[in-house]
């Protein structure tokens, strides 16, 4: 005869809590300490002021916070953001009639050749691409080379802001692409043929039933690429020069510069990741809407 067993089974109760705490509980544990326990870090020490390697944390309030809105400090920004828009607007003019024509007029066996194609050159690190496109852009370099050879004047692009929003085009285009060609290839072509019947002229089938049908898919990839490129330190870096300051490059001068200032460091890194966390809940917000009937 079996011996009664004094342990209890879980409610269901307990059991639907339990089941998503064991398979969460990893990854949570994860992002804990390797993402939220940091930034607890980083905001403690964006409170101490003048703070450098060794010196003790002692929180004592907002004047580095205060420091961003320095008229120095509000320009770095405004050119991170410039960076990060016009990378996003660049990558949309250009992305979206690339996803259309893969997803809509490519043949459907050479749809997946064409994306792998087109993201190829992602699979090389970003700092050798950066190198390339210095390689193409500097006084002697490619670029300038083909414009003398057929009787045009040279360009001085390189350590420009036009450099670094072509670097950057270049390095988040793919992922634009790859997002709206997700939303094209879902695209109601019953929608674009009632449109016709209707008399609907191409211009305003495109505005009326392509840009509804795909607005999640435009959401998701500016709002994506707009958060990378606002946190890219390479291609400012390499291809801006000392006149493109970005927020990333200032954050690393205060960490790793000569003039080293962790707190302050570490309040424009809060402001990055309060940034940023707005553009992920816009993200998570307009990135999954239904299209529009």
């Amino acid at each position: 005869m079996a011996e009664p067993s004094f342990i209890e089974e879980p409610t269901g109760q307990g059991r639907r809590w339990l089941e998503p705490l064991a398979l969460l509980g990893p990854a949570g544990l994860w992002l804990f300490l390797l993402l939220v326990l940091p930034t607890l870090v980083i905001f403690e020490l964006s409170l101490v002021p003048d703070i450098k390697p060794g010196d003790i944390v002692n929180p004592s309030g907002l004047e580095n916070y205060l420091r961003v809105f320095e008229p120095i400090n509000l320009q770095v920004m405004a050119r991170s953001l410039f960076f990060a828009v016009g990378t996003m607007v660049i990558c949309l003019m250009l992305g979206f009639p690339v996803a259309y024509w893969i997803a809509q007029m490519a043949p459907k066996r050479w749809q997946n050749l064409l994306l792998l194609g087109f993201i190829l050159p992602n699979f090389t690190s970003s700092l050798l691409r950066s190198y390339a496109w210095i390689t193409i852009l500097r006084p002697t370099g490619v670029l300038n080379s083909i414009l003398t050879a057929i009787g045009l004047p040279a360009l001085e692009l390189l350590n420009t802001s036009s450099a670094v929003l072509i670097g950057m085009a270049y390095s988040y285009l793919p992922y634009m692409v790859l997002i709206l060609y997700a939303s094209l290839e879902k695209l109601d072509q019953r929608l674009l043929e009632a449109a016709a019947d209707l008399g609907a002229n191409p211009v305003q089938t495109f505005w009326k039933v392509t840009i509804p049908q795909t607005f999640s898919g435009i959401a998701a990839g500016s709002i994506l690429v707009f958060i990378t490129a606002l946190g890219d330190f390479v291609d400012p870096e390499l291809l801006g020069g000392a006149s493109s300051m970005t927020v990333s490059r200032l954050i690393y001068n205060q960490f790793l510069g000569a003039t080293q200032n962790w707190g302050f460091g570490s309040a424009l890194s809060m402001v990055l990741i309060f940034a940023v966390s707005i553009a992920i809940a816009l993200l998570i917000k307009y990135g999954d809407m239904e299209p529009q009937r």
